[in-house]
Protein backbone atom coordinates (compact mmCIF):
# COMPACT_ATOMS: atom_id res chain seq x y z
CA UNK A 1 0.00 0.00 0.00
CA UNK A 2 1.34 3.48 -1.22
CA UNK A 3 2.53 6.14 1.89
CA UNK A 4 -0.47 8.10 1.02
CA UNK A 5 -3.41 5.57 0.85
CA UNK A 6 -1.53 4.22 4.39
CA UNK A 7 -2.12 7.79 5.81
CA UNK A 8 -5.74 7.96 4.79
CA UNK A 9 -6.42 4.81 6.25
CA UNK A 10 -4.88 5.96 9.39
CA UNK A 11 -6.30 9.27 8.97
CA UNK A 12 -9.90 7.81 9.05
CA UNK A 13 -9.29 5.09 11.69
CA UNK A 14 -7.70 8.10 14.48
CA UNK A 15 -11.04 10.17 13.51
CA UNK A 16 -14.08 9.33 15.80
CA UNK A 17 -16.76 8.75 13.49
CA UNK A 18 -20.00 7.27 16.02
CA UNK A 19 -23.32 7.42 14.27
CA UNK A 20 -24.73 11.11 13.92
CA UNK A 21 -21.08 12.39 14.81
CA UNK A 22 -19.55 12.04 11.35
CA UNK A 23 -18.47 15.82 10.82
CA UNK A 24 -14.85 14.72 11.80
CA UNK A 25 -14.13 11.85 9.39
CA UNK A 26 -16.47 13.28 6.58
CA UNK A 27 -13.68 16.61 6.69
CA UNK A 28 -10.50 13.82 6.35
CA UNK A 29 -12.53 12.33 3.23
CA UNK A 30 -13.13 15.59 1.40
CA UNK A 31 -9.71 16.42 1.95
CA UNK A 32 -8.68 13.29 0.36
CA UNK A 33 -11.06 13.02 -2.74
CA UNK A 34 -11.30 16.48 -3.57
CA UNK A 35 -8.10 16.81 -5.82
CA UNK A 36 -8.72 14.09 -8.35
CA UNK A 37 -13.04 14.40 -8.30
CA UNK A 38 -15.21 16.44 -10.40
CA UNK A 39 -17.19 17.82 -7.82
CA UNK A 40 -17.51 16.71 -3.61
CA UNK A 41 -20.43 17.54 -2.02
CA UNK A 42 -21.84 17.37 1.48
CA UNK A 43 -26.11 17.08 1.64
CA UNK A 44 -27.81 17.97 4.78
CA UNK A 45 -27.69 14.37 6.16
CA UNK A 46 -24.09 14.25 6.32
CA UNK A 47 -23.27 12.06 3.48
CA UNK A 48 -20.21 12.97 1.39
CA UNK A 49 -20.78 12.37 -2.38
CA UNK A 50 -17.46 12.42 -4.66
CA UNK A 51 -18.10 12.35 -8.34
CA UNK A 52 -15.88 11.86 -11.30
CA UNK A 53 -17.76 12.14 -14.75
CA UNK A 54 -21.49 13.37 -13.00
CA UNK A 55 -22.89 13.20 -16.06
CA UNK A 56 -22.23 9.90 -17.75
CA UNK A 57 -24.26 7.18 -18.44
CA UNK A 58 -24.70 4.65 -16.11
CA UNK A 59 -24.85 6.46 -12.77
CA UNK A 60 -22.98 4.29 -10.55
CA UNK A 61 -23.30 4.63 -6.35
CA UNK A 62 -20.72 3.41 -4.92
CA UNK A 63 -21.18 3.46 -0.94
CA UNK A 64 -18.81 3.16 2.35
CA UNK A 65 -19.79 3.83 5.30
CA UNK A 66 -17.70 6.10 7.54
CA UNK A 67 -19.60 5.70 10.91
CA UNK A 68 -18.67 3.17 14.41
CA UNK A 69 -20.25 1.61 16.83
CA UNK A 70 -19.96 4.15 20.10
CA UNK A 71 -21.38 5.74 22.98
CA UNK A 72 -22.99 8.44 24.04
CA UNK A 73 -23.12 10.23 27.82
CA UNK A 74 -26.97 9.87 29.10
CA UNK A 75 -26.24 11.40 32.78
CA UNK A 76 -23.46 12.63 35.36
CA UNK A 77 -23.88 11.89 38.17
CA UNK A 78 -23.16 13.85 41.30
CA UNK A 79 -19.54 11.50 41.96
CA UNK A 80 -18.65 12.94 38.27
CA UNK A 81 -19.02 9.09 36.77
CA UNK A 82 -20.43 9.17 33.09
CA UNK A 83 -23.45 6.89 32.45
CA UNK A 84 -23.96 5.93 28.93
CA UNK A 85 -26.15 4.43 26.50
CA UNK A 86 -24.89 2.62 23.16
CA UNK A 87 -24.90 3.65 19.56
CA UNK A 88 -25.11 0.44 17.52
CA UNK A 89 -25.08 -2.55 18.24
CA UNK A 90 -22.61 -3.61 21.32
CA UNK A 91 -21.17 -7.02 22.67
CA UNK A 92 -21.03 -4.72 26.31
CA UNK A 93 -18.29 -7.60 27.42
CA UNK A 94 -15.67 -5.77 24.89
CA UNK A 95 -16.32 -2.55 26.89
CA UNK A 96 -14.86 -4.05 30.73
CA UNK A 97 -11.68 -2.98 31.00
CA UNK A 98 -11.23 -0.65 28.06
CA UNK A 99 -9.49 2.88 27.89
CA UNK A 100 -12.15 5.28 26.26
CA UNK A 101 -12.69 8.44 25.03
CA UNK A 102 -15.32 11.17 25.46
CA UNK A 103 -14.72 13.55 22.40
CA UNK A 104 -16.09 16.89 24.24
CA UNK A 105 -16.68 20.60 22.93
CA UNK A 106 -12.98 21.26 23.78
CA UNK A 107 -11.14 18.05 22.67
CA UNK A 108 -10.81 14.62 23.48
CA UNK A 109 -11.28 13.22 27.66
CA UNK A 110 -9.75 10.04 28.11
CA UNK A 111 -11.87 7.83 30.76
CA UNK A 112 -12.08 3.95 31.29
CA UNK A 113 -14.65 1.18 31.71
CA UNK A 114 -13.95 -1.22 34.65
CA UNK A 115 -15.93 -2.89 37.39
CA UNK A 116 -15.41 -4.03 40.59
CA UNK A 117 -12.05 -5.80 41.32
CA UNK A 118 -12.48 -9.87 41.07
CA UNK A 119 -12.06 -9.87 44.72
CA UNK A 120 -15.29 -8.13 45.49
CA UNK A 121 -17.70 -10.15 42.89
CA UNK A 122 -20.16 -12.44 44.90
CA UNK A 123 -19.72 -15.78 43.21
CA UNK A 124 -22.82 -14.96 41.45
CA UNK A 125 -21.99 -11.48 40.05
CA UNK A 126 -18.91 -13.52 38.72
CA UNK A 127 -21.07 -15.45 36.27
CA UNK A 128 -23.29 -12.67 35.24
CA UNK A 129 -22.62 -10.86 31.93
CA UNK A 130 -23.37 -7.02 32.60
CA UNK A 131 -25.54 -4.63 30.71
CA UNK A 132 -24.47 -1.19 29.41
CA UNK A 133 -26.49 0.19 31.95
CA UNK A 134 -24.28 -1.17 34.37
CA UNK A 135 -21.85 0.16 33.30
CA UNK A 136 -19.97 3.31 33.94
CA UNK A 137 -17.03 5.68 32.56
CA UNK A 138 -13.76 6.63 34.96
CA UNK A 139 -12.59 10.33 33.86
CA UNK A 140 -10.91 11.06 36.91
CA UNK A 141 -13.47 13.77 38.12
CA UNK A 142 -13.83 14.74 41.34
CA UNK A 143 -17.49 15.42 41.06
CA UNK A 144 -19.97 16.18 38.64
CA UNK A 145 -19.09 19.66 38.39
CA UNK A 146 -15.85 19.22 37.51
CA UNK A 147 -16.82 16.50 34.88
CA UNK A 148 -19.10 18.92 32.92
CA UNK A 149 -16.19 21.11 32.69
CA UNK A 150 -15.05 19.45 29.51
CA UNK A 151 -18.04 16.51 28.93
CA UNK A 152 -21.40 16.86 28.18
CA UNK A 153 -24.82 14.80 27.97
CA UNK A 154 -25.36 13.85 24.27
CA UNK A 155 -21.60 14.01 24.16
CA UNK A 156 -19.85 10.69 21.60
CA UNK A 157 -17.71 8.30 23.15
CA UNK A 158 -15.33 5.54 20.92
CA UNK A 159 -12.74 3.08 22.50
CA UNK A 160 -9.18 4.66 22.24
CA UNK A 161 -8.38 5.05 18.53
CA UNK A 162 -5.29 3.81 16.78
CA UNK A 163 -3.81 2.06 14.05
CA UNK A 164 -1.47 -1.43 14.84
CA UNK A 165 0.12 -3.10 12.04
CA UNK A 166 0.39 -6.64 12.93
CA UNK A 167 2.21 -9.55 10.35
CA UNK A 168 1.72 -10.65 7.02
CA UNK A 169 -0.22 -6.99 6.03
CA UNK A 170 -2.87 -7.47 8.61
CA UNK A 171 -4.02 -4.40 10.77
CA UNK A 172 -5.88 -4.32 13.80
CA UNK A 173 -8.26 -1.28 14.86
CA UNK A 174 -11.41 -0.30 16.24
CA UNK A 175 -13.55 1.21 13.57
CA UNK A 176 -12.75 -1.09 10.49
CA UNK A 177 -15.89 -1.45 10.43
CA UNK A 178 -15.98 0.56 8.44
CA UNK A 179 -14.04 2.92 7.88
CA UNK A 180 -12.01 0.13 5.78
CA UNK A 181 -15.40 0.69 3.04
CA UNK A 182 -15.18 4.16 3.20
CA UNK A 183 -11.01 3.99 1.94
CA UNK A 184 -12.17 1.22 -0.57
CA UNK A 185 -14.87 3.34 -2.45
CA UNK A 186 -12.83 6.76 -2.26
CA UNK A 187 -9.49 5.01 -3.44
CA UNK A 188 -11.98 3.60 -6.75
CA UNK A 189 -12.97 6.88 -7.32
CA UNK A 190 -9.33 7.62 -7.27
CA UNK A 191 -8.43 4.91 -9.79
CA UNK A 192 -11.34 5.70 -11.99
CA UNK A 193 -10.68 9.39 -12.73
CA UNK A 194 -6.90 8.08 -13.45
CA UNK A 195 -8.78 6.66 -16.18
CA UNK A 196 -11.31 7.10 -19.32
CA UNK A 197 -14.79 6.60 -17.68
CA UNK A 198 -17.91 6.39 -19.66
CA UNK A 199 -20.03 5.97 -16.43
CA UNK A 200 -21.29 8.84 -13.79
CA UNK A 201 -19.19 7.57 -10.81
CA UNK A 202 -20.09 8.89 -6.93
CA UNK A 203 -18.49 7.78 -4.00
CA UNK A 204 -20.56 7.65 -0.94
CA UNK A 205 -19.17 7.96 2.23
CA UNK A 206 -22.16 7.29 3.96
CA UNK A 207 -23.30 8.34 7.77
CA UNK A 208 -25.65 6.43 10.10
CA UNK A 209 -25.64 2.35 8.62
CA UNK A 210 -25.02 1.29 12.43
CA UNK A 211 -28.28 2.65 13.31
CA UNK A 212 -30.69 1.60 10.14
CA UNK A 213 -28.62 2.02 6.94
CA UNK A 214 -29.35 5.52 7.03
CA UNK A 215 -27.10 7.40 4.81
CA UNK A 216 -27.93 4.89 2.06
CA UNK A 217 -31.21 5.91 1.96
CA UNK A 218 -30.80 9.87 1.38
CA UNK A 219 -27.89 9.70 -0.42
CA UNK A 220 -29.80 6.53 -2.96
CA UNK A 221 -32.90 8.89 -3.48
CA UNK A 222 -30.62 12.06 -4.10
CA UNK A 223 -27.93 10.40 -6.76
CA UNK A 224 -30.99 8.16 -8.21
CA UNK A 225 -28.26 5.83 -9.28
CA UNK A 226 -28.92 3.19 -12.01
CA UNK A 227 -26.79 0.74 -10.21
CA UNK A 228 -24.52 0.49 -7.02
CA UNK A 229 -22.10 -1.22 -4.98
CA UNK A 230 -21.57 -1.25 -1.65
CA UNK A 231 -18.87 -1.82 0.59
CA UNK A 232 -18.86 -3.42 4.18
CA UNK A 233 -16.69 -5.46 6.04
CA UNK A 234 -17.73 -9.32 6.48
CA UNK A 235 -16.82 -12.01 9.01
CA UNK A 236 -13.83 -13.45 8.19
CA UNK A 237 -13.91 -16.85 9.30
CA UNK A 238 -10.42 -18.41 9.62
CA UNK A 239 -9.87 -17.99 13.06
CA UNK A 240 -10.94 -20.21 15.42
CA UNK A 241 -14.81 -20.92 17.08
CA UNK A 242 -16.03 -19.98 13.90
CA UNK A 243 -18.09 -23.13 11.89
CA UNK A 244 -17.58 -22.33 8.57
CA UNK A 245 -20.65 -24.68 7.40
CA UNK A 246 -22.71 -21.57 9.06
CA UNK A 247 -20.64 -18.69 7.80
CA UNK A 248 -19.10 -19.73 5.08
CA UNK A 249 -15.19 -19.93 4.20
CA UNK A 250 -14.07 -16.56 4.38
CA UNK A 251 -10.06 -15.80 4.61
CA UNK A 252 -8.04 -12.80 5.09
CA UNK A 253 -5.48 -11.82 2.79
CA UNK A 254 -6.94 -13.93 0.11
CA UNK A 255 -8.87 -11.18 -1.54
CA UNK A 256 -12.53 -9.07 -1.13
CA UNK A 257 -15.55 -11.34 -0.98
CA UNK A 258 -17.91 -11.05 -3.69
CA UNK A 259 -20.94 -11.49 -2.72
CA UNK A 260 -24.25 -13.94 -4.15
CA UNK A 261 -27.75 -13.66 -3.15
CA UNK A 262 -31.12 -11.98 -2.92
CA UNK A 263 -30.02 -8.64 -2.22
CA UNK A 264 -26.91 -8.69 -5.61
CA UNK A 265 -28.01 -7.96 -9.39
CA UNK A 266 -26.55 -11.42 -11.03
CA UNK A 267 -25.06 -9.87 -14.17
CA UNK A 268 -22.99 -7.61 -11.49
CA UNK A 269 -21.80 -10.37 -9.93
CA UNK A 270 -20.64 -11.91 -12.55
CA UNK A 271 -19.06 -8.85 -14.18
CA UNK A 272 -17.17 -8.38 -10.84
CA UNK A 273 -16.29 -12.14 -10.93
CA UNK A 274 -15.49 -11.87 -14.72
CA UNK A 275 -13.24 -8.87 -14.51
CA UNK A 276 -11.41 -10.07 -11.44
CA UNK A 277 -10.07 -13.09 -13.27
CA UNK A 278 -9.51 -10.92 -16.56
CA UNK A 279 -7.52 -8.93 -14.38
CA UNK A 280 -6.19 -11.43 -11.83
CA UNK A 281 -7.29 -9.57 -9.23
CA UNK A 282 -8.34 -12.76 -6.02
CA UNK A 283 -11.55 -12.92 -4.69
CA UNK A 284 -13.69 -15.14 -2.61
CA UNK A 285 -17.17 -15.88 -3.10
CA UNK A 286 -19.66 -15.34 -0.45
CA UNK A 287 -23.34 -16.63 -0.01
CA UNK A 288 -25.69 -14.57 1.43
CA UNK A 289 -29.23 -15.84 1.57
CA UNK A 290 -31.57 -12.79 3.14
CA UNK A 291 -31.60 -9.08 2.52
CA UNK A 292 -27.97 -7.32 4.01
CA UNK A 293 -27.44 -5.88 6.94
CA UNK A 294 -25.61 -3.34 5.07
CA UNK A 295 -25.91 -0.25 2.62
CA UNK A 296 -27.00 -2.87 0.13
CA UNK A 297 -30.23 -3.64 1.26
CA UNK A 298 -31.27 0.33 1.17
CA UNK A 299 -29.42 0.86 -2.08
CA UNK A 300 -31.50 -1.94 -3.89
CA UNK A 301 -34.66 -0.59 -2.92
CA UNK A 302 -34.37 2.87 -3.23
CA UNK A 303 -36.92 4.45 -5.82
CA UNK A 304 -37.59 2.16 -8.90
CA UNK A 305 -34.68 -0.16 -7.65
CA UNK A 306 -30.51 -0.26 -8.61
CA UNK A 307 -28.92 -3.21 -9.59
CA UNK A 308 -26.64 -4.07 -6.46
CA UNK A 309 -23.41 -5.52 -5.85
CA UNK A 310 -21.77 -6.26 -2.59
CA UNK A 311 -18.23 -6.52 -1.96
CA UNK A 312 -17.11 -7.65 1.87
CA UNK A 313 -13.81 -6.94 3.45
CA UNK A 314 -12.84 -10.13 5.62
CA UNK A 315 -12.74 -8.81 9.17
CA UNK A 316 -11.97 -10.50 12.53
CA UNK A 317 -13.46 -9.60 15.53
CA UNK A 318 -16.38 -7.24 14.30
CA UNK A 319 -17.49 -4.92 16.97
CA UNK A 320 -14.36 -4.91 18.86
CA UNK A 321 -11.08 -2.96 19.84
CA UNK A 322 -9.30 -5.58 17.67
CA UNK A 323 -10.93 -5.48 14.61
CA UNK A 324 -8.46 -7.05 12.29
CA UNK A 325 -8.08 -7.25 8.50
CA UNK A 326 -5.93 -7.55 5.63
CA UNK A 327 -4.14 -4.13 3.58
CA UNK A 328 -4.05 -6.37 0.49
CA UNK A 329 -7.98 -6.94 0.35
CA UNK A 330 -8.33 -3.32 1.03
CA UNK A 331 -6.45 -2.50 -2.43
CA UNK A 332 -7.50 -5.53 -4.26
CA UNK A 333 -11.33 -4.57 -3.75
CA UNK A 334 -10.54 -0.48 -4.75
CA UNK A 335 -9.31 -1.97 -7.57
CA UNK A 336 -11.91 -4.16 -8.88
CA UNK A 337 -14.68 -1.84 -8.27
CA UNK A 338 -12.59 0.39 -10.54
CA UNK A 339 -12.46 -1.81 -13.38
CA UNK A 340 -15.55 -2.82 -13.09
CA UNK A 341 -16.55 0.90 -13.18
CA UNK A 342 -14.53 1.90 -16.31
CA UNK A 343 -15.73 -1.47 -17.98
CA UNK A 344 -19.40 0.21 -17.81
CA UNK A 345 -20.66 2.37 -20.70
CA UNK A 346 -23.91 3.11 -22.23
CA UNK A 347 -24.60 -0.26 -23.49
CA UNK A 348 -24.13 -1.85 -20.10
CA UNK A 349 -27.55 -3.59 -19.41
CA UNK A 350 -27.92 -5.54 -16.16
CA UNK A 351 -31.51 -6.30 -16.71
CA UNK A 352 -31.39 -10.35 -14.51
CA UNK A 353 -32.86 -12.70 -17.62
Amino acid sequence: MQATELQFLKDLLHTPSPSGYEQAIQKVVRGFAEPFSDQVRTDWHGNVMAAVNPNGFPRIMLAGHCDQIGLMVKHVDDSGFLWCEPIGGWDVQMLIGQNMVVWGKDGPVPGVIARKAIHLLTPEERKQVPEIKDLWIDIGAANRDEALTCVAVGDCVTFELGFRELRNQFAAAPGMDNKVGTWVVMNALRQVAAGNPKAAVFAVSTVQEEIGLRGAITSSFSIDPHLGIAVDVTHATDCPTLDKKQHGDIKLGQGPAVVRGPNVNPVVHSQLKAIAADKKIPIQIAGLSKPAGNDANAMQISRGGQATGIVGIPNRYMHSPVEVISLTDLENAAKLIAEFCLSLNSDSDFTPV
